[in-house]
C-alpha cells in the first residue's frame, strides 16, 4: 500500500479540525468531579464548568448572536471570563477580550472596530462601558457580571447567572469549526497608532496551549493561579492549557501581594504567570518569607529577571522562568530553558543565562530567527544585532479588517517583530532594541 499524500482536507477519520474547546469536552469526560475553577468560596468541578460553558452558548444563541459574530468581554479574572474562552467558541462566535485597564475612548473602538454583536461586562466597569458605548444600541446583547460590585442595570443589562439560566434548556450542537477559523481577537495596545485586532486561529491557540503545557509542565495535579490577566494574548494561552491536562484554574480578581501568598499556601498552587511588576510587589510584601512561595514555577516576561529578583524568588521556594513574546504570536514564542549545568552557576551568572530571550517554545519549532535586512541570519557571535523574525503554527492569522498592516507584518514569508536582538554561541537569543 502506497503512501497517501493529501493535497487537500484529509478525510474524517484521519482528520480532527483543532481547536481548544475540545480541551474542555475530553476534561469534563475524564475528570468530571475534579475541581477545575475556583474563585473565592466557590468551586466548580469540570462537569459544572462545562454546563455553565453550554448554558452561555446557549444563551448566547438565544439572544440572537450567530456563528462568526464577535463576542466582546470587559470582566476582569474570574470564572465568567474563563467561561468567555469556551462559551462563545462552543456556538461559533468569536470571543473579543478587552483590556480592562484602557479608557473607555479605546473600548469604545474595539467594539465599534470588531463590530461586536454581545457584550458581557463587568459591574465594576459600568461606568467606563457607559461612555464607551455612549448610549442604546451599539451592541445588540448587553450582559453585567454582578460581582463584588452592585448592578448598574446599564442600559437594561441582563445579569449574567439570569442569562445563563434562562437558557438551561437550550441545546447547542457542537459547532463545526474549520481550525483556520478565527475564534478570538486580540487587541494591541496602540502605542503607535489605533489598536490593531490580532486573530487567533482554533489550530493556534490549541498548539499553543499544548505547548505552554508542555513547556511549564503542567499534569492534571497542577495548581494554577490567576496573576496574568486572561484578557492579555487569552492569558498566553493558559486560559486553555491548564483545562487541557484537567488542572485547576485558582481565579484572582485583583493582584495584590497579600492575596497572592495566601491563595498560594490555601491552595498548594503550583503554577503561576506575572509581569514583572508584580513580582516586585511579592518582593516587597511583608510575607515574602522564606518558603513562601515553595514549589511554585513563576513564568516572567518584559524585562529579564535581575540578580536580585532571581535570589529573592529561590529564596521564598520559586522556580522563576523567562519568556518572550507578543501578541502576534499568542504569547510566549521563546523560553530561556534551563539547562541542567546552570544549577552550580552563581546567581548572578544564572541570572545572566535567565535574563536571555532564550529559545523557540517547544510548538514554535524552529519557526524564530533574528535576520540581517538581506534576511540573512546574523551570526551567534553576541554582538551582531539583526530583527527578530518568526513563522509557524503559532503566529496570528492577519490583522482584522487592516489587509495593509498584515502585509507590512508578513514579508518575506516571515512575520517581522520589529524587535531588534543577538543570538549568542549557544543559540539563544536576547533582546536589544526596537527597530
Amino acid at each position: 500500500m502506497g503512501i497517501k499524500n493529501h493535497a487537500g482536507e484529509a478525510d474524517s477519520v484521519s482528520f480532527l479540525n483543532m481547536h481548544p474547546g475540545l480541551f474542555l469536552d475530553r476534561s469534563a469526560r475524564v475528570y468530571p468531579d475534579k475541581v477545575a475553577v475556583v474563585y473565592g468560596e466557590k468551586q466548580y468541578t469540570y462537569q459544572e464548568f462545562d454546563e455553565r460553558v453550554s448554558r452561555l452558548a446557549g444563551a448566547l444563541v438565544q439572544s440572537g448572536v450567530s456563528a462568526g459574530d464577535r463576542v466582546a468581554y470587559l470582566v476582569p479574572n474570574t470564572p465568567q471570563m474563563l467561561e468567555g474562552h469556551y462559551g462563545p467558541m462552543r456556538m461559533g462566535s468569536i470571543l473579543v477580550a478587552m483590556n480592562t485597564r484602557l479608557s473607555s475612548k479605546e473600548i469604545g473602538f474595539i467594539i465599534r472596530h470588531s463590530c461586536a454583536k454581545a457584550l458581557i461586562f463587568d459591574s465594576e466597569y459600568a461606568e467606563v462601558i457607559g461612555e464607551a458605548l455612549g448610549g442604546e444600541g451599539i451592541v445588540d446583547v448587553l450582559v453585567e457580571v454582578v460581582d463584588t460590585s452592585d448592578a448598574s442595570g446599564l442600559f437594561g443589562a441582563i445579569e449574567y447567572e439570569e442569562f445563563l439560566i434562562g437558557a438551561a434548556d437550550v441545546e447547542v450542537p457542537q459547532f463545526d469549526h474549520s481550525e483556520l477559523d478565527t475564534i478570538a481577537i486580540d487587541y494591541t495596545s496602540g502605542t503607535t497608532g489605533e489598536p490593531k485586532g490580532v486573530e487567533y486561529t482554533g489550530r493556534g491557540a490549541y498548539l499553543n496551549a499544548l505547548g505552554q503545557a508542555l513547556d511549564a509542565g503542567l499534569s492534571s495535579i497542577s495548581i494554577y493561579l490567576w496573576t496574568l490577566p486572561m484578557f492579555h494574548c487569552n492569558g498566553w494561552c493558559y486560559t486553555w492549557a491548564v483545562t487541557a491536562v484537567g488542572g485547576t484554574h485558582v481565579c484572582l480578581k485583583q493582584v495584590n501581594p497579600e492575596e497572592v501568598f495566601s491563595l498560594v499556601a490555601q491552595h498548594s498552587a503550583t503554577h503561576m504567570c506575572a509581569a514583572p511588576s508584580v513580582l516586585t510587589m511579592l518582593e516587597a510584601s511583608p510575607m515574602a518569607i522564606e518558603g513562601a512561595l515553595s514549589g511554585v514555577k513563576i513564568f516572567t516576561g518584559g524585562a529579564p529577571p535581575a540578580p536580585r529578583m532571581l535570589r529573592a524568588m529561590q529564596s521564598m521556594g520559586a522556580e522563576l522562568h523567562h519568556l518572550y513574546g507578543l501578541t502576534e504570536t499568542y504569547g510566549p514564542s521563546t523560553i530561556a530553558a534551563v539547562q541542567p549545568d546552570w544549577a552550580g552557576m552563581s546567581i548572578e551568572d544564572q541570572a545572566r543565562m535567565k535574563s536571555r530571550q532564550g529559545v523557540p517554545v517547544t510548538t514554535l519549532h524552529v519557526g524564530l530567527r533574528v535576520v540581517a535586512d538581506d534576511m540573512e541570519d546574523v551570526p551567534m557571535d553576541a554582538e551582531t544585532i539583526g530583527e527578530v523574525v518568526v513563522r509557524g503554527n503559532t503566529v496570528m492569522a492577519g490583522y482584522y479588517l487592516d489587509p495593509k498592516a498584515s502585509a507590512n507584518a508578513f514579508q518575506d514569508g516571515w512575520f517581522h517583530t520589529g524587535d531588534l536582538a543577538v543570538v549568542h554561541p549557544d543559540g539563544y537569543m536576547e533582546l536589544k532594541d526596537r527597530k
